[in-house]
């Protein structure tokens, strides 16, 4: 059970697999052409990205390794910061800083296009990666993004409650940068100091300093419980 709990369901290679993929897509439609919500100069944001169903799951430690290197190189750009994620089996989920729209808008262009790349290098394939659009939250008050930061910290543990009845052990996700995260109320086991972070460090006050007004994260909350 300990094994089964720390492996959260890591995929060492890539392939079909039965029961894989995204349900079928009528029950969740792709985001498209939809008017976005006015992005602060300062702003702060949550973003999803979906991945389209005959990608195998991205919860593989290559992957994990491929696209955690390549968020490395390129996760500050201009006035965009990825400054949180989490992958998930088929969506990622992103916590960044944008200077407006545009500077969002061309940040989250470059992120998609490394996150596609990666995706068809490490399962070997060619095509389309994304479902979609990407879906955005503009977070405005502190209390939001706090909320946000656990959501997509502890994204795993929502999913492994849902799929198992209960939580599971209290760890850093690997597919997170929670490892780099110096916001929790109790530090998990972190990074080897020498590894050089794959996030960039936030600047605006919400995500710098802001959501702190309302208590630092506990890294055994499970986000959606009661």
């Amino acid at each position: 059970m300990m094994k089964k709990q720390l492996e959260l369901e890591f995929r060492s290679h890539g392939g079909r697999r039965e029961g894989a993929g995204r349900k079928p897509a009528s029950k969740r439609p792709p985001i498209h052409h939809v008017k976005r919500p006015k992005v602060p100069q300062r702003g702060a944001a949550h973003v999803t990205l979906r991945i389209r169903r005959d990608v195998p799951s991205l919860r593989s430690r290559r992957f994990i390794r491929e696209f955690e290197s390549r968020l490395r190189r390129g996760c500050e750009r201009g006035e965009f910061r990825v400054c949180h994620y989490s992958i998930q089996r088929d969506h990622v989920h992103l916590v960044v800083e944008a200077a407006g729209k545009e500077a969002l808008g061309r940040g989250m262009k470059s992120v998609g296009i490394r996150l596609a790349r990666t995706v068809n290098r490490v399962f070997g394939r060619v095509g389309p990666v994304l479902f979609g659009r990407y879906h955005l939250r503009v977070l405005r008050t502190p209390r939001e993004v706090r909320n946000a930061l656990a959501y997509v910290l502890l994204n795993a543990r929502k999913h492994w409650r849902q799929r198992n009845g209960a939580a599971p052990l209290v760890i850093v996700d690997i597919a997170s940068s929670g490892a780099w995260f110096d916001g929790w109320k109790r530090p998990p086991p972190r990074k080897d100091p020498q590894v050089v972070s794959p996030v960039a460090r936030p600047r605006y006050w919400l995500l710098r300093k802001g959501w702190r007004e309302h208590g630092l994260v506990d890294p055994a909350e499970v986000p959606g419980a009661a």
